[in-house]
């Protein structure tokens, strides 16, 4: 039962990862720092690259909230055990947009340009990810 609590939780901590700040970036420490969120990276991105917006999408968005989705259906008796390998390929696909964060972040401070501090959120979406790989690697270890 805790576990499908858990995972319900997912449902709805994933929206507010996705609009919380990943992190603070600006241009020169001089000048003030700007919110960037998953949401609103994303919108930035398809601006200005559709492809590579429509891949983050599909890792930071429809990945994550699939597996759960899934996993709920499958806890619930709705979906069959036999689709477990493939929704612990969507929670693999989700922590692919993590490290791309994390080395973007990485890049920018050893640019030394501007400024960037990572924020709430990221730690959020981190934790939504690593919460439902474990979930799902619980879940698979659990006897039908």
């Amino acid at each position: 039962m805790m576990l499908k609590a858990l995972n319900l939780a997912l449902l709805v901590l994933y929206p507010v990862a996705w609009t919380a700040p990943l992190m603070r970036a600006g241009l020169l420490p001089l000048f003030g720092l700007s919110e960037i969120s998953v949401l609103s990276g994303l919108q930035a991105l398809w601006g200005s690259d559709i492809f590579l917006a429509m891949v983050v999408t599909v890792f930071a968005i429809f990945a994550p909230w699939l597996k759960t989705l899934g996993l709920a259906l499958l806890q619930f008796g709705l979906l069959d055990r036999r689709v477990l390998p493939a929704l612990e390929i969507l929670g693999k696909l989700a922590m692919a947009d993590i490290f791309l964060i994390a080395l973007y972040i990485t890049l920018a401070k050893g640019i030394g340009v501007g400024r960037i501090e990572t924020a709430w959120g990221l730690y959020l979406f981190t934790a939504c990810i690593l919460g439902s790989i474990l979930i799902s690697y619980m879940e698979s270890r659990r006897k039908p």
